[in-house]
């Protein structure tokens, strides 16, 4: 039986329901949400965790553990992991002789063709739950409902949480709680929140973007050899530019009504822009028009398509290029 992730999350009561519950997807961070609320809900059960692997080699391991009651024990929680579709035997086999034990069961991706999904899809007395990758509306609303009891939480924050964690819910938890745990008044200093999280991870992408829009080859040369590219993180790079691309395009819109002074419109800014982004902002808008902005972005469009669709080509390439190519429009007439 299928049940929604969003519903789970708001009562994972729901999961104890079946005999066996199969959570899968890619999405690591809510699948450790998963278990954080399933251990805080039976906190005094025993849990049991198995690989696959185990089980696999130990094929008595799995039907010991659901047979084998203790006298002092009512039921235990089991959690496995890494499991696929090698694992669907067992389950079929063991799955009518559950009775009081709860089994939890964590996958990464499975597609359509598997048998595992279509098993736990189809069948009634198991629960399945796809864990997908999560947006910048699922991420930010997560931010704001963790911190909505935060003075000082401005639109400003989240965006830098935001890009700081590339919609990685790990990451996104990981920061919430060193803010929770720095500001234990609930008062969010926003001259201090650079310095808790992990900023410096990003900077150094920051500063070649920033070259690169301000057209400075000689910068760009030194960062572009100083600077590692990660390779899994490439849309992320994407977007770090396109943002700062859509952010000139609306300055430059701006430009054309009653104000021009560019410090004047950038303050005005929705959500502000943060302080230290400011002076280079500035810089950069003087730089830019509506028809060089319109080339950057149909060049980062196509950089885009190439990630997309091309799996064998060297995408750090890509990125290291796409700068150059925007460093030159930066300084074409």
């Amino acid at each position: 039986m299928i049940y929604k992730s969003y519903i789970i999350e708001q009562s994972i009561t729901l999961a104890f329901k079946p005999k066996m519950f199969l959570f899968y997807g890619e999405n690591e961070g809510l699948k450790k949400e998963f278990k954080e609320k399933i251990k805080k809900s039976i906190q005094e059960l025993k849990i049991l965790r198995l690989h696959q692997e185990e089980i696999i080699k130990n094929k008595n391991i799995l039907t010991d553990e659901i047979l084998n009651n203790s006298l002092f024990e009512e039921k235990k929680i089991i959690f496995i992991e890494q499991a696929n579709d090698k694992l669907l035997n067992t389950i079929e086999q063991i799955i009518d002789k559950i009775e009081k034990e709860k089994v939890f069961i964590f996958s990464n991706i499975l597609d359509k063709k598997s048998k595992m999904r279509s098993f736990f899809e189809k069948s009634n007395n198991v629960g399945i739950s796809a864990c997908y990758a999560d947006n910048e509306i699922s991420i930010r609303k997560i931010i704001e409902t963790k911190l909505k009891n935060y003075q000082g939480l401005t639109p400003q924050i989240i965006n830098l949480i935001l890009l700081n964690t590339n919609l990685d819910r790990n990451k996104v938890n990981n920061e919430i709680e060193k803010i929770q745990s720095y500001f234990k008044n609930r008062k969010i200093d926003p001259n201090k929140i650079e310095s808790i999280l992990n900023i410096s991870e990003n900077e150094d992408f920051n500063k070649l973007r920033d070259e690169a829009l301000n057209g400075n080859k000689l910068g760009i040369n030194r960062l572009l050899a100083d600077t590692i590219i990660e390779k899994d993180n490439n849309v992320y790079y994407l977007n770090i530019i396109n943002q700062r691309i859509n952010k000139l395009y609306e300055i430059e819109k701006r430009k054309t009504t009653d104000e021009s002074n560019p410090e004047l419109i950038i303050s005005s800014l929705k959500p502000p822009v943060f302080w230290k982004d400011k002076p280079m902002l500035t810089q950069q808008s003087r730089k830019w028009n509506r028809i060089k902005l319109k080339k950057a972005l149909d060049k980062t469009y196509q950089v885009e398509i190439f990630i997309k669709s091309k799996a064998f080509i060297r995408k750090d390439l890509l990125i290291k290029n796409l700068i150059v190519d925007l460093c030159n429009v930066a300084n074409s007439p």
